[in-house]
């Protein structure tokens, strides 16, 4: 019986900055965002919306006809509102989902999406006639004028796990490496995360390459087997790191393709930035949606990567009419109608986010048109607005 990703949405907020933009106020060349980095624009997220709103808003559209079904709703977020409720319970509330279900969070850097949707797959195998939300959502901060300020976003990715699923099926069995690493970590007090970038990169390919080797052992599997992989992306230049470790694998025919398909599969990653536990699957989303040579039976090759660190490879094939799903007209029409900022505007987004806080605070949604929005915050509690 197949099980896996039966559908997936995405959200962002409709505001971007130009990495061009952003260089040229760091006095900073261009090209060292633009190619060295392989950024275009940048989501700014205002503090209207959190990892609970986006998350709503990515998973609202795909929801709406599995609520009788759903009865496992598991949240990937390392923007957390609250240090002990889950975001999970905030957006079952809002998406009015079956209340007889299972709903919590996980917390591995950028790994938690991962660890939900093989949690899910693992229910479903055992329970068919259901259904679980899965959910990678955040907001990526490294401050202003630092160096992982280029490497900044936010959004949301939601799917729906099933069996039977119209995209997308697991196949074959997932390797997974861990060590504690300290390449990327957010202490208690701090709302920016604190990152060492070269040692990041390192072991992003180091774990890329443990995982997949030992996937090839264990499924006797070799690099001909795949039409496309899809890498965790919280920059673009990062993930063609880890493609060019295994293309001396291929032969020239392979490489070609293996690198035509990711070209399609950074495109909204290029136009959004770091969204943490989404990236991956908004690569994916973006795979899907752009690449014109997929075909039913391919098989997919997922690449997660979580600062800390955790690793894991694993093989999707993309099902019988899965095209027929497609959904890159509501997402590119989201994408387009963002509004461009000057970094000026951005600066003060940004430093804004410090009065979100604040034990009461009102906040203007007026320019936020997003069905879902944080509202207030009063006496320390977090209050949602759904909007038709």
């Amino acid at each position: 019986m197949p099980v896996g990703i039966d559908k997936i949405n995405f959200f962002t907020p409709n505001m971007y900055i130009s990495m061009n933009d952003l260089a040229l106020a760091r006095h900073e060349d261009p090209n060292k965002y633009l190619i060295g980095i392989g950024q275009k624009e940048q989501s700014v997220i205002p503090v209207t919306q959190d990892a609970v709103t986006m998350a709503a808003n990515a998973a609202y559209p795909i929801a709406l006809d599995d609520k009788d079904n759903i009865d496992l709703i598991i949240f990937g977020t390392e923007s957390g509102v609250d240090n002990s409720k889950s975001a999970a319970i905030y957006l079952q509330n809002l998406l009015k989902l079956n209340s007889n279900a299972r709903a919590f969070e996980i917390k591995q850097a950028c790994y938690g999406a991962t660890a939900g949707i093989q949690m899910a797959r693992e229910y479903v195998t055992l329970h068919p006639d259901k259904k679980a939300l899965v959910v990678g959502s955040d907001v990526a901060r490294y401050g202003l004028n630092t160096p992982g300020e280029v490497t900044q976003g936010g959004g949301a990715v939601a799917m729906i796990i099933s069996s039977h699923p119209k995209l997308l099926a697991f196949e074959g069995d997932s390797s997974f490496h861990s060590e504690d690493i300290m390449d990327f970590w957010r202490p208690l007090n701090k709302t920016e995360a604190l990152v060492d970038g070269h040692y990041s990169n390192n072991i992003y390919v180091d774990f890329f390459q443990k995982t997949w080797q030992n996937y090839k052992l264990n499924n006797n599997a070799t690099i001909s087997d795949f039409k496309a992989f899809v890498f965790h992306l919280p920059y673009v230049k990062m993930g063609i790191k880890g493609l060019r470790s295994i293309l001396q694998e291929a032969d020239d025919k392979l490489q070609t393709n293996l690198k035509s398909e990711f070209d399609f599969s950074k495109i909204y990653n290029e136009q959004v930035g770091n969204l943490y536990t989404g990236s991956l699957y908004l690569s994916l989303l973006s795979l899907l949606n752009n690449s014109t040579k997929l075909n039913s039976g391919d098989r997919i090759g997922l690449f997660s990567y979580g600062s800390g660190a955790q690793g894991e490879f694993f093989a999707m094939t993309l099902q019988p009419n899965f095209s027929k799903y497609n959904n890159s007209d509501l997402l590119n029409s989201m994408l387009k109608n963002r509004k461009q900022i000057s970094i000026s505007q951005y600066e003060g987004i940004f430093n804004s986010w410090t009065n979100s806080i604040n034990d009461n605070v009102q906040f203007d949604v007026s320019s936020d048109h997003a069905r879902f929005v944080l509202s207030e915050i009063k006496n320390n509690q977090r209050i949602y607005l759904e909007r038709g």
